[in-house]
């Protein structure tokens, strides 16, 4: 928490929120990111956080075109980006209406006031003056003439206005570049390798820095500044990285591990559609990627190219998702390797697109024609989407199932620094491929350890084979209607998902495993989930977390932790999809729902009271 009673120049603390808010043309996000960047080089630890408007382009100056880009900078872990701010940066009126609510008492609000007027006021919906109507009487408000020192700045640079709108936006970096003790010369760098092919850019962005700077330096309205020492015992190579290029990633290294080619089948659908835009960059690690006309063409793609022998995997959203559950089917009764990421967001239909959800998951774990029973993993932070990702794609390459990704728009758009890891040391991946005149080939014989068929691709001498949409014959893969063998063949493809609980991980507590109070989550709640939790435990509550990532199969060890807790809690950003899987599963335990709908992640503060109600009950 900043407090600017202290009077002295620097004051150190420990953790910091800042949010950037503004039109969506107004480079918040780019600003945003680039201080982030910077402060990673300072060697703090980030995490962030993006809040897109659903409309592509809303009017200007209104409440629902108001973009946001929220950072937590800190000297330990953090693994969420916090609740209120300590600093909002407001470029206009809206952008101060619609996040007031989440500033902190005494926290400091640095506003353009030459976007403060009756115009804008109107725009944004006020009725009187927010600067003199007493609204803002417990913060500290820095009233920066932002537009006009951006414009005299650039006076010789002859840029268009809608560039000049973007460029102001280095002036707040500027000024908090100066109050928060970073260097200067780190975010020149910054812009240099963010404007590499246009030295006028460079140039104009690096002055407008150098002024907000000079700003900040010379007015009277800080009476300190503040440091935020260096995280200690981390060290490595790491990257700031968002969910969706971890996922990409995490696929490339999967199919370079199994030495096959990467195909993407992807229409583009946000909060997805930025891993079409990676991997289509990646052709030097042999990812084939192509656009299609729409969800079904793409999917049908992804599973032409597993058929021939490669990795066929497809991005995209809940509408996406509802469109690609027939061929998901054909997947699961094909047996082919097929990854489908879902970035989840909030529905349904159009719904919030650019707001996060966790309501896929019943669509995830039966949205599909018949008994079609699949792998459904979630991962739980912006980094770990790269070894989930990786989990995904070794899982269907070495039992020849589709597995589903749960991802959502919190986890894609927010970022964290993520330690690249050392390839060699990835868990090796084996497909089961068939050998020449190994033995002689059935399409459905199956490994009687993992019931796993072999994998036969197109062209191979011997080993010729028709596969289909219609029931096969056990071991033959002949077409069959017997209602015996349809039975057997349903039953063999559920207990082949359910056997891969032998190969993951077990399902960890963090704090103690007996207790008052066991709370459950799954997938991108995890550091609001973690973060409460923790705190409570330093306040000597006997509670503790268990946080899943595998969810079809679930660990092995599910009950054995159950079993030892007083009372359950799950919680979940949808009605209570995972409490109610989780109560069909293991009839034996009453699962108590904590749920979220609003397209925002959990508090930590209201997870912490709902926590101690359910422990004072």
């Amino acid at each position: 928490m900043i407090s600017n009673t202290n009077k002295k120049k620097k004051v150190k603390v420990n953790d910091v929120i800042i949010k950037f808010a503004g039109d969506s043309g107004d480079g918040i996000q780019l600003t945003g990111s680039q201080f982030s960047d910077v402060s990673a080089l300072s060697k703090n630890e980030i995490i962030t956080f993006n809040d897109y408007p659903s409309e592509i382009r809303a009017p200007e100056g209104t409440l629902g075109g108001i973009s946001g880009f929220q950072v937590r900078l800190g000297n330990k872990r953090i693994k969420s980006p916090g609740d209120k701010v300590d600093v909002l940066v407001a470029m206009n009126p809206a952008a101060l209406k619609k996040n007031l609510k989440w500033i902190k008492k005494d926290g400091i609000i640095i506003i353009d006031i030459d976007n403060f007027d009756n115009k804008h006021y109107k725009k944004a919906g006020y009725i009187e003056d927010p600067l003199h109507d007493g609204s803002l009487k417990n913060f500290k408000l820095i009233k920066a003439p932002i537009t006009n020192l951006t414009i005299s700045t650039l006076k010789d640079f002859k840029l268009p206005g809608p560039l000049i709108d973007k460029i102001r936006s280095q002036f707040v970096a500027g000024i908090l570049y100066w109050l928060f003790n970073k260097d200067l010369s780190l975010g020149e760098q910054i812009i240099k390798s963010s404007f590499i092919n246009d030295e006028i850019l460079v140039e104009a962005n690096t002055k407008v820095l150098k002024a907000g700077y000079s700003y900040a330096e010379t007015i009277e309205a800080f009476s300190n500044t503040f440091e935020i020492l260096p995280i200690k015992n981390k060290s490595g190579l790491f990257r700031r990285l968002n969910g969706n290029i971890a996922a990409s990633l995490g696929l490339i290294a999967a199919a370079n591990k199994a030495g096959i080619k990467l195909f993407l089948g992807s229409y583009p659908i946000t909060p997805a559609s930025e891993i079409l835009h990676e991997l289509s960059k990646r052709k030097d690690y042999n990812v084939i990627s192509f656009q299609a006309e729409d969800e079904i063409a793409a999917v049908c793609s992804a599973l032409g190219a597993s058929y021939s022998g490669s990795l066929g995997i497809t991005a995209t959203s809940g509408p996406g998702l509802a469109l690609m559950s027939e061929t998901i089917a054909l997947a699961v009764m094909v047996e082919l390797p097929l990854v489908i990421i879902d970035v989840q967001r909030g529905g349904p239909s159009t719904g919030l697109p650019t707001k996060t959800e966790q309501s896929d998951l019943y669509n995830a774990l039966y949205g599909r024609s018949g008994e079609a029973p699949l792998v459904v993993l979630a991962a739980s932070s912006p980094a770990n989407c790269f070894y989930y990702a990786y989990q995904a794609a070794k899982i269907s390459l070495e039992h020849l199932t589709p597995v589903i990704l749960l991802s959502d728009a919190y986890l894609a758009n927010g970022t964290e620094l993520w330690s690249i890891p050392d390839f060699e040391f990835l868990p090796e991946i084996n497909p089961p491929f068939i050998e020449e005149n190994e033995f002689q080939y059935q399409p459905y014989l199956r490994n009687p350890l993992n019931l796993v068929r072999f994998w036969a691709l197109p062209g191979q001498k011997d080993f010729r084979h028709r596969i289909g949409g219609l029931e096969k014959q056990d071991i033959t893969g002949e077409i069959s209607e017997n209602p015996v063998n349809h039975e057997r063949m349903t039953i063999i493809r559920e207990e082949k998902v359910q056997i891969i609980k032998n190969e993951i991980e077990d399902l960890r507590v963090e704090g103690h495993e007996t207790g008052d109070l066991l709370v459950v989550g799954w997938g991108g709640t995890y550091g609001s989930l973690t973060t409460a939790v923790k705190e409570l435990q330093n306040e000597s509550k006997n509670i503790s977390l268990a946080h899943f990532n595998y969810i079809k199969p679930l660990p092995k060890n599910t009950c054995d932790i159950f079993k030892n807790f007083k009372k359950i809690v799950v919680c979940e950003l949808n009605m209570g999809q995972f409490a109610s899987y989780l109560q069909s599963n293991i009839s034996q335990f009453n699962f108590i729902k904590y749920n979220k709908i609003q397209g925002l992640p959990f508090m930590i503060s209201e997870l912490k009271q709902k926590f101690t109600e359910l422990l004072n009950d």
